[in-house]
């Protein structure tokens, strides 16, 4: 606690010592619970606010398809009566999760969770996690395994020691006179964010753990990307995302929960500034909105404390052999492009109606079964638009009560002037995975084998947890031209894993390639 300060700072420092015993972790975290009877309104961004039903209310409510999930059959407050209520539709990616908390109207009192930086934070910028639900609880999630699933446990062998700083966050509490709105609260949290943010790295942490801005290191430079076929010219990698996390394979920080990572957004110009770096030895990572796959720099970063490094242009060759035959979709690592339903009638979060992110909504996995109750998705290409008729989650059919069937997907598209002798390239960039196993056949799609198979991937629960993506993946699938047909031909998509509502894939982007061009 900080003289003058109306709040408190938390942190934790997690070490094992050589030669302890094996372990796994799967979630660290700080939860506060509050007096229902005073805080009913939880503030999570300026659109994602609401009044809150108590712990009571879903006591006496109707579980749904899982605990996390449940019907208001009789809320204290009848205006939630009939709305489902799920911890899953508060979450967050890490780079948006910067305040969230709680507002009561009497005393107008306000309890808010800051984040001033995500260097602690688990799986780079687009990870998701909890913020604050029902109960009315508040949680500064630390790491965890949501929206990912394995590769996020922290496994601990063979006696390897560790150390990690998680925070210090900020936890706030402000107040306005009696009379006052007490929406001004979520106001002026958000500009205490502001100033925490400002101040980071703190300067009040003892630890020798914690380094103070001048032991500190920072890093510019510029993203390029060279993609002959769009340009044949550099271009811009504008507001990229760019990041130094622990050495390891092209896209491992989405997989990493042991190091530090340090994210920033280039501008229109692709410059980059990365400040405020513990000293250690990284990789220098990146992606690129509009662009599928993932950049690595190819030599070690190495910040020592109080380094200015000038790394110059750094070009970036995204996946590509020909030119685009077709696509869909827009490469954002998300599926919010296309096509997401209403909720099922007595299903709906008001909050989430004619919102921008309706996916939270519960049950739109079964909203497929309504759309196509007997045949499954058709796409066409130069016919078919995506934001209303591709489906935002490959899921499996509801045949009955608690049976479920895969689907097969069909894109059909034209080719003109097939080079037989020549190799096609079909990119699959799938923005979410839960047990899923994506096969594909191309025009035939009786053959004993698929032409491809992801075989069995994921397990982010993205689609069961409201999340438009979880982890990202792709995959480069070759087409001979010998397959192919001058005129219309077809691909099929399996999502082969059925018995479960659960399992499937979100598409982040779709493309065919034709042959490279000399």
């Amino acid at each position: 606690m900080l003289r003058g300060y109306s709040g408190f700072y938390s942190y934790s420092i997690f070490e094992r010592l050589e030669g302890w015993p094996d372990i796994n972790i799967s979630q660290g975290r700080i939860a506060f619970k509050l007096q229902h009877n005073l805080f009913q309104y939880m503030a999570v961004s300026d659109d994602r606010q609401r009044i809150m039903p108590t712990s009571q209310d879903r006591e006496k409510g109707r579980v749904l398809d899982y605990p996390e999930a449940v019907l208001l059959t009789n809320p204290a407050n009848s205006f939630l009566t009939g709305e489902v209520d799920d911890k899953y539709q508060y979450s967050s990616d890490n780079k948006d999760n910067r305040v969230h908390g709680w507002m009561c109207s009497d005393p107008p009192t306000g309890f808010w969770i800051v984040t001033p930086s995500n260097e602690f934070k688990t799986a780079g910028p687009v990870k998701q996690d909890l913020t604050s639900h029902a109960g009315p609880i508040s949680l500064s999630m630390f790491f965890s395994t949501h929206y990912t699933g394995q590769p996020l446990i922290i496994e601990f062998r063979n006696g390897e020691p560790w150390k990690k700083v998680f925070g210090p966050v900020f936890i706030y509490v402000n107040s306005v006179l009696d009379g006052e709105d007490p929406l001004t609260l979520w106001a002026d949290a958000k500009e205490q964010m502001s100033i925490e943010t400002k101040k980071w790295p703190y300067d009040f942490p003892l630890s020798k753990d914690f380094p103070s801005a001048n032991q500190r290191g920072t890093i510019h430079g510029r993203l390029l990307i060279n993609d002959r076929y769009i340009n044949k010219d550099l271009l811009l990698a504008k507001f990229a995302y760019v990041g130094l996390a622990p050495p390891g394979d092209v896209g491992s920080w989405q997989d990493d929960a042991k190091g530090y990572q340090f994210w920033t957004r280039a501008d229109e110009n692709g410059y980059f500034t990365i400040s405020g770096v513990r000293p250690d030895t990284y990789n220098l990572y990146a992606w690129v909105p509009g662009f599928i796959g993932d950049f690595r720099h190819d030599n070690d970063v190495i910040i020592c404390s109080g380094s200015q490094i000038q790394i110059g242009d750094l070009v970036y060759d995204p996946p590509r052999n020909g030119p685009t035959l077709w696509e869909i979709g827009i490469p954002d690592r998300t599926a919010s492009e296309f096509y997401i339903p209403n909720p099922a009638s007595g299903l709906m979060n008001k909050l989430y109606i004619n919102h921008t992110e309706k996916f939270r909504q519960y049950g739109l996995w079964d909203r497929y079964t309504d759309l196509y109750p007997t045949e499954d998705l058709t796409y066409t290409v130069g016919i078919s638009d995506y934001r209303k008729d591709w489906f935002f989650a490959h899921v499996n059919r509801k045949i009955d009560k608690d049976k479920y069937t895969p689907t097969t997907w069909q894109i059909s598209f034209d080719v003109k002037n097939v080079i037989k002798t020549e190799s096609y390239t079909l990119r699959l960039a799938l923005a979410s995975a839960s047990l899923a196993e994506v096969q594909v056949w191309i025009n035939n799609p009786n053959t004993r084998r698929p032409h491809f198979t992801t075989r069995r991937i994921g397990r982010d629960n993205a689609i069961a947890r409201h999340g438009i993506h979880g982890r990202y993946w792709l995959y480069s699938v070759d087409v001979s031209g010998s397959q192919l047909v001058n005129g219309k031909n077809t691909i099929y998509l399996k999502q082969s894993r059925g018995s479960s509502p659960f399992i499937g894939v979100m598409y982040d982007y779709i493309r065919l390639e034709g042959p490279c061009e000399d």
